[in-house]
């Protein structure tokens, strides 16, 4: 397949010969071919407004049609298997299995959505007529939903097939009966153009209107805040950090109409390690964590990037750490960019901390970094709170748990933690983990929170800043929620 470089608007190809940008080859920083073109803001608007067109159509689909749309879509998915491995790998850095397990990730996704359409009825309740009701009778009220209209979608830079083109946010959107102007991100615009030809089919096969999905390619950050801003978008999904995610929020509150924005910022996902635990096997621990730290180079929004030890076993843990951080090799992280932001993010932590270990160094790759504080610094200092995205984690170290509650206490919102503890410790901390429920989206019992489980139970989501929706998931058969309206039906014949 022939990358085109151009953007996917009305079920054709477009852009104009003027200057682009080139994706990066994550692993040598090398230009990759092809170039590909801004758009502009008229395509922009064009898309927009074909959306809001597509919009009236799609919205009398119905379910079985919508599902038949989504599976086919995961079907075509499964055949760009071996270009999506050529392209993404250089794109992204991330390995071939990698790619392979987010590609049926992906497909599961769209499944998942389409099976659920299968299943469930637009009616949510049902309370009948009571003519002879004294003193007034009752009309038949019906609870249905709608959906909103054409939602604005951003691809995320570290999961370019689940949380991208055809990821969650587009799944859950096209499910509820939303056409999606898609935003494709700058680090893999190769491997976005070719999952928009998947779709670009699907359309087709389905018969849906050509307006029902667009892919922007653009690097100008005014077209991704003239997206949020266009009267025509209804809703926007984003998974990205939080400096662009607050700007677009700026951006959508200029507009005359307020829409809902679902922004997934990152976390430093804190693991408390409640007593006695480290010493029944501190070897085992120390695997799961620097495990979970360091798989794919610590990109993950769930990576555990803040430990909490207690400090009378604080040494032992540090003992089985350090072999463990000093022998991690270094790894390839998915842009320059975000490489550069890693090391800032290391230097500023070992300002304010103690490097505790680092792993092996390699050119142009992220090295392992582990640093160490005590509670009263952490507590001191909100230097040391925030997220350093790549393979780097923060142990701080309490002298009884109510330090630990204090320091709960002061966290912001986070998509997730972990307690780690024995049956009866944990049993014993009741008030402490309740605490705790109420900084995250998914509490964890004694497992590392890297992995998000696709399916009915599953929250991805939380507290601000962590995310700008409490009520809302990113992640599973509810994420639907967030592109549906109720309405009700009085009396309706």
């Amino acid at each position: 397949m022939m990358l085109s470089g151009l953007s996917f608007i009305n079920g054709e190809w477009q852009g104009q010969a003027e200057a682009g940008f080139y994706a990066v080859n994550a692993i040598d920083h090398a230009l990759m071919q092809p170039q590909f073109i801004n758009c502009t803001n008229d395509q922009l608007d064009q898309a927009c407004q074909l959306a809001k067109e597509a919009f009236v159509i799609y919205r009398q689909t119905t379910a079985l049609q919508r599902a038949d749309f989504l599976n086919e879509i995961a079907n075509q998915m499964t055949l760009i298997e071996p270009l999506l491995l050529d392209r993404t790998t250089l794109e992204t850095g991330l390995p071939n299995a990698r790619i392979q397990g987010e590609l049926a990730r992906t497909v599961n996704q769209l499944k998942l959505f389409a099976g659920n359409l299968t299943k469930k009825s637009t009616l949510v309740a049902h309370d009948s007529a009571l003519p002879e009701r004294a003193p007034l009778p009752r009309a038949d009220l019906k609870m249905a939903q709608l959906p909103l209209g054409p939602v604005a979608v951003f691809g995320a830079s570290n999961f370019p097939l689940a949380f991208s083109t055809a990821g969650g946010d587009t799944a859950s959107a096209l499910a509820a009966g939303c056409p999606v102007v898609f935003k494709a991100h700058v680090a893999h615009p190769g491997t976005s153009e070719i999952v928009a030809k998947v779709i670009e089919k699907a359309i087709r096969i389905c018969e849906m209107p050509k307006g029902v999905f667009s892919l922007l390619q653009c690097k100008a950050y005014d077209i991704s805040h003239g997206l949020v801003k266009h009267p025509a978008i209804k809703a926007v999904g984003f998974t990205g950090s939080y400096r662009v995610g607050m700007a677009l929020l700026d951006s959508i509150k200029t507009r005359k109409e307020p829409i809902p924005f679902y922004g997934e910022l990152g976390a430093i996902n804190p693991q408390v390690i409640l007593p006695e635990l480290i010493t029944q096997d501190p070897q085992k621990l120390a695997q799961e964590f620097v495990t979970s730290m360091t798989m794919g180079a610590g990109q993950f929004c769930t990576n555990p990037g803040f430990w909490l030890v207690n400090e009378a076993e604080a040494a032992a843990f540090k003992q089985e750490l350090l072999p463990l951080i000093e022998q991690s090799t270094a790894q390839t992280m998915l842009t320059p960019g975000i490489l550069t932001a890693y090391a800032q993010g290391c230097d500023r932590l070992a300002k304010h901390s103690e490097v505790v270990a680092k792993g092996l160094c390699e050119d142009k790759k992220a090295t392992t970094f582990l640093f160490s504080a005590t509670a009263e610094e952490f507590l001191a200092n909100t230097d040391l709170h925030s997220e350093v995205f790549g393979p780097a984690s923060l142990m701080v170290t309490y002298k009884n748990l109510s330090q630990v509650a204090q320091i709960v206490e002061q966290l912001e919102g986070q998509l997730t933690a972990s307690v780690h503890g024995s049956a009866q410790v944990i049993a014993e901390n009741q008030t402490l983990i309740e605490a705790l429920s109420f900084k995250v989206g998914r509490l964890i019992f004694n497992q590392m929170p890297t992995g998000v489980e696709v399916c009915d139970a599953m929250m991805h989501g939380g507290p601000f800043p962590c995310s700008t929706d409490v009520r809302s998931t990113s992640v599973g058969s509810y994420a639907i929620e967030r592109f549906l309206r109720p309405i009700c039906y009085q009396n309706q014949m």
